[in-house]
Order: C-alpha cells, then structure tokens, then sequence
C-alpha cells in the first residue's frame, strides 16, 4: 500500500513539473508576439491595407485566389466585421504573399500571472468563507489577500 501511495505522489509531481515547464514553454513561444499587443488593425482590415499598399487590385487579388471578385470583396469586408475564418484569412495572406500569424497574448502581464489571477479567483471564495467562518467563531486570522494568493499557488502547483 505505501508504494502505491508514493509512485501517486510521484506521478502527481511529474504532472505538475511537467505542466510548470510547458507555461514556461509556451510563454517563451508568445514572446515575439507581446510587441504586436499594442498595434491596432488597421480601419478597413489587413487584406484591404496590405492589398493597397502592395499595389493589387481586388481584381488581382481574386484572380490570385482563383475566386470571383464579389467573393474576394466579401473576405475583405467579413474581415472588417470580425467574421472571417481563419482558413478564409490564410487562404487571403497566400494570395497576399503573406504569411497568417495567430497567437492569444495574455492582454494583462505573462501566461504566469494570468494562471494566477485564475486560481486566485477560482479559491477566493473558499478562503472567504473560512475566513468568514473563523471570525463567527471570534478566530479569524486575518491576511486573507495572503492566505488566497498562498492557496493559489499551492492548487498551481498541484494540478
């Protein structure tokens, strides 16, 4: 029974090494993307502003696709009202000679932090509710902002 118990501990450990390095992993991965955060699209889209700056008509651009010229309109104005696929959209930079990055960056801070602010609120009523709890009982410790960012990091770590 005691070898279960610690081949568990063991796997439970290796679960959450390996969930710490693959944040670090993928925080390494959106680092080229945090300078992008502040830039925002242009007006009427990306395809109608790289197709005028490069020069292409839409006529070009939908000959490039081989799709009709209304349907080409139509993936510059579904851009513009936030509707196109991202299949649509690649198929677009490829005929744009461009390439499609996508990434989600975290809009406040790292991957870290926002992991934290989500197991922070995730635990915040718990904590309050003992907190609550204990000063029923005249025992409240107090540090609760301590107490919730410590049950963070230990259920962080846990999962």
């Amino acid at each position: 029974m005691g070898i279960i118990f610690i081949f568990k501990r063991k796997i439970k450990g290796m679960e959450a090494e390996f969930k710490s390095l693959r944040l670090r992993q993928l925080e390494r991965s959106l680092q080229p993307f945090l300078a992008a955060q502040g830039i925002s699209r242009p007006p009427k889209g990306w395809i109608r502003a790289i197709r005028e700056a490069s020069g292409m008509t839409l006529l070009e651009l939908a000959r490039r696709m081989k799709r009709s010229l209304s349907l080409a309109a139509q993936f510059e104005k579904s851009e513009t009202e936030y509707r196109i696929t991202l299949h649509s959209l690649r198929q677009v930079a490829d005929a744009l000679g461009c390439d499609l990055v996508y990434a989600l960056v975290p809009k406040h801070g790292t991957l870290h932090a926002l992991a934290e602010r989500r197991a922070s609120e995730e635990v915040s009523p718990d904590v309050l509710a003992v907190e609550h709890t204990m000063a029923l009982e005249n025992q409240a410790v107090g540090g609760v902002k301590e107490k919730i960012r410590e049950e963070a990091n230990r259920r962080l770590k846990r999962e």
